[in-house]
C-alpha cells in the first residue's frame, strides 16, 4: 500500500504549506484554465490545496479530490464548510458526496474519490477534468510513476501542477554537531519504495517531472517554495524535528544514540522558541504546447 499521512499531521502543516507555496505559479496555471474549470487533486487528503488554490482561481469551479483513505476525504469535506463559514461563506451539502461552497467569485463544487494512486493515470476519469493538481506527493512516487502521469496528461492535454516537492536542502537553527548525520539518514530514508512501484524520487522530483513532461512537448516552470518555520511556530517546528529525527534512525541504525540526542535537543529548543526550521520545496508547473 501507498504511504499515507496522519489528518492531525496534515492540519498542522496547512499554514505552513499555504505560506510557501508559489503564488505566481498558481496563478499562471489559473490563467490558462476554462472560465468553469475542472480540478483533479492527486492524493487531496484533507483538502488544504483546495482551500489555497481555489480562491486564486477565484470563479466558478469543480473539485474532484482523490485520496485512498476514505477518512481524510470526510475530514476535507468538513474541514472546508468550516473553512468557508468562517468566512461567511454559505456551504451546503447538494448530496452525501457533493459540498458546495459558495465563495464570492462563484460556487466551488467539491466531489470526493476514494482511489489507490498506485496505478495512476489507471481508474482515473481524465477525460471528465481540466487540469491535475497535487501537493507533496510526487517526491514518494518512481520515476516509472511519472513517466504514466505525464504520458495520461499528455493525452488529454492536461496541465499538471506539483507543489512543495522536497529539494534535498534543510536547516536546523541554532546548527548541531548532528545536523549533517540527520539530513544523510532522512535524504536515505526519502529514497525508498513508499509503494509507488519503486525507489522514491525525494529531491529528485522536480527534475524528473520537468524531464518527464517536456518529453510530451509540454513548457515547464519550477519555482521554489521552502518552508519557513519560524521559532514562534514551536509545535510545527518540533514536529518536523522529530520527523526527520525518526526518517534518519530507520537508516542510520548505528548512530540511534546520536540521532535520539539530537532529538532531545531540537524538541528542547523548541520547546523555549528557540529552533527555527527551513526546509527546501520547489512548486513545479506543467503546461500542454498549443494546440
Amino acid at each position: 500500500m501507498a504511504e499515507s499521512f496522519d489528518g492531525d499531521w496534515l492540519e498542522l502543516r496547512e499554514p505552513h504549506d499555504a505560506a510557501a507555496r508559489n503564488l505566481g505559479l498558481a496563478q499562471a496555471l489559473a490563467a490558462v484554465l476554462p472560465a468553469r474549470p475542472r480540478i483533479m487533486d492527486l492524493g487531496a487528503g484533507t483538502g488544504a490545496l483546495l482551500r489555497w488554490l481555489a480562491p486564486v482561481i477565484g470563479r466558478a469551479q469543480a473539485w474532484t479530490l482523490v485520496d485512498a483513505d476514505g477518512g481524510l476525504l470526510s475530514r476535507a469535506f468538513a474541514t472546508t464548510a468550516d473553512h468557508a463559514e468562517d468566512r461567511g461563506w454559505p456551504a451546503t451539502f447538494a448530496s452525501r458526496k457533493t459540498l458546495l461552497v459558495h465563495a464570492p467569485g462563484g460556487a466551488w463544487r467539491v466531489e470526493g474519490l476514494i482511489a489507490d494512486l498506485r496505478d495512476a493515470p489507471s481508474g482515473l476519469p481524465l477525460h471528465q477534468v481540466d487540469a491535475v493538481v497535487n501537493t507533496a506527493l510526487c517526491d514518494l512516487v518512481s520515476e516509472d510513476w511519472i513517466a504514466r502521469i505525464a504520458a495520461g496528461c499528455a493525452r488529454h492535454r492536461l496541465p499538471f501542477y506539483a507543489a512543495l516537492n522536497v529539494t534535498g536542502r534543510e536547516r536546523f537553527d541554532p546548527p548541531h554537531p548532528a545536523d549533517a548525520l540527520v539530513n544523510r539518514g532522512f535524504a536515505r530514508d526519502q529514497q525508498r519504495d513508499k509503494g509507488f512501484g519503486g525507489i522514491a524520487l525525494g529531491a529528485r522530483a522536480p527534475a524528473v517531472l520537468a524531464a518527464a513532461f517536456a518529453a510530451h512537448g509540454y513548457s515547464v516552470q519550477r519555482a521554489p517554495s521552502d518552508w519557513r518555520i519560524p521559532r514562534r511556530a514551536p509545535e510545527m517546528a518540533a514536529a518536523v524535528a522529530s520527523g526527520h529525527a525518526q526518517a534518519a534512525m530507520s537508516r542510520e541504525r548505528r548512530e540511534r544514540l546520536k540521532l535520539l540526542d539530537w532529538a532531545m535537543d531540537r524538541r528542547a529548543q523548541a520547546g523555549l522558541q528557540r529552533l527555527a526550521v527551513r526546509i527546501g520545496h520547489a512548486d513545479v508547473l506543467c503546461l500542454p504546447p498549443p494546440p
